[in-house]
């Protein structure tokens, strides 16, 4: 190598790092056994009751206190050690779909009390999430969490894929009582590797009250324009995106490119975002969120395309571009955040984050059968798929945007 050679970065890589490679370890054994449950709690419901009214109440007992509880689980996962509250979520988790397994292998379902089992799951997973996103700066020094979230990032994506193969294979030879079984293992082996990470602690023993953290929580989000611009996109588009391409692409596809494209379509989708999280570990650390507003609009070409007819050789190839664009914006916004936002409240400020993003989610669902009704089916995908590029760009016209920073230090107290 010449004296005029780029030299290439000797910086060991996070998984040097021992809290971080324990925490990965964890992470993506939680996340293999999640992405099964869904299938598995499914097929499950409907072995024992044969009613799908029955499926979408225990699916519902899940989410709403997922909804319900985020905040509260902001401000737990801010206030206190994020490793202790991840031990607690996961051990829980393992003893509520341990109890809900056993009572479908051993043929004494009981509807009441699955439902009040996924209850408890929903809430946990309300505690989980804000405190996963607060973690990794903990572990990880700032020139390292890129490639920490790409690490994560791909092994989510990974699984997705993966997971839900298997899970029909358990079902289908044991039951999908066993393949919930699988996931409580999961969660307890997590719980294992957390165990086993070793770090700062970021603990405030704040004094404050709880709605006062809350409400300081709500007035940094609301200080940082950046953020809040960008959370109300993510918003809007998943409403446009899980309104018109989950719910009309299904039935558009059916009678265009068939089932069997519709999920090549979908694995397409899916392979871009794991191809995009995974080659975020090697490029050069992403800052421009203006680069990945771009990225992420590239998923309005799938919708477009397929309400335009295209053909199914067009339809997958969009597909798999729109998944990259995902995935880079999903890195991005994560890295983002990571490096702007104090860790004191980078979990109310996540917690805020999504439930912003996926309340509209249920505005969508329920819509867009009576607009496809009044104008047609293919016109709402186009339309749609105009109205999500364009949602997603106008983020960009913002300075705050282009130049993001931290909250207000004179309106917040960072404590």
């Amino acid at each position: 190598m010449t004296d005029d050679e780029p030299k290439r970065s000797t910086t060991p890589g996070p998984l040097h790092n021992t809290g971080f490679r324990w925490f990965f370890l964890g992470r993506v054994v939680s996340l293999a056994g999640s992405s099964m449950a869904p299938v598995a709690l499914a097929f499950a419901v409907l072995d024992a009751t044969h009613s799908a009214g029955a499926l979408g109440l225990i699916l519902a007992a899940r989410s709403v206190p997922m909804l319900l509880f985020l905040l509260v689980g902001g401000v737990v996962a801010d206030r206190f050690s994020r490793r202790t509250v991840l031990l607690v979520s996961n051990s829980g988790a393992a003893l509520s779909q341990g109890l809900a397994a056993t009572l479908f292998i051993s043929g004494n379902f009981h509807l009441g009390a699955i439902v009040a089992l996924e209850f408890v799951n929903g809430t946990l997973t309300a505690f989980t999430s804000p405190a996963l996103r607060g973690i990794v700066p903990q572990l990880v020094d700032a020139d390292q969490r890129q490639r920490a979230n790409s690490l994560l990032g791909s092994s989510k994506n990974l699984v997705s894929i993966v997971g839900p193969s298997v899970a029909g294979g358990v079902v289908v030879a044991f039951g999908g009582g066993w393949a919930m079984g699988i996931d409580a293992v999961s969660y307890l082996i997590a719980a294992f590797c957390l165990a086993k990470v070793r770090m700062p602690e970021q603990v405030t023993k704040s004094s404050q009250a709880f709605f006062r953290e809350l409400r300081d929580g709500w007035t940094a989000f609301r200080s940082m324009t950046w953020v809040c611009v960008v959370v109300l996109a993510f918003a809007a588009t998943n409403c446009i995106y899980v309104g018109v391409w989950s719910v009309l692409g299904p039935t558009i596809a059916s009678t265009s490119v068939g089932a069997v494209f519709w999920g090549v379509v979908l694995s397409a989708r899916a392979a871009g975002m794991l191809v995009a999280t995974a080659a975020m570990y090697r490029v050069k650390r992403a800052r421009s969120l203006s680069a990945g507003l771009l990225c992420y609009a590239t998923g309005a070409l799938p919708m477009i395309v397929l309400g335009l007819h295209g053909n199914a050789a067009l339809l997958t190839g969009v597909a798999f571009v729109a998944g990259v664009g995902l995935g880079i914006m999903a890195i991005t916004w994560e890295t983002s955040l990571q490096d702007h936002v104090p860790n004191k409240m980078l979990s109310r400020i996540a917690a805020y984050d999504d439930l912003v993003s996926y309340a509209a989610i249920p505005i969508g669902q329920l819509s867009v059968a009576p607009l496809a009704g009044a104008f047609g089916e293919t016109q709402a995908m186009v339309v749609g798929g105009m109205m999500f590029a364009l949602i997603a760009t106008v983020p960009i016209f913002s300075r705050a945007v282009r130049h993001p920073q931290g909250p207000v230090s004179t309106s917040v107290e960072l404590r």
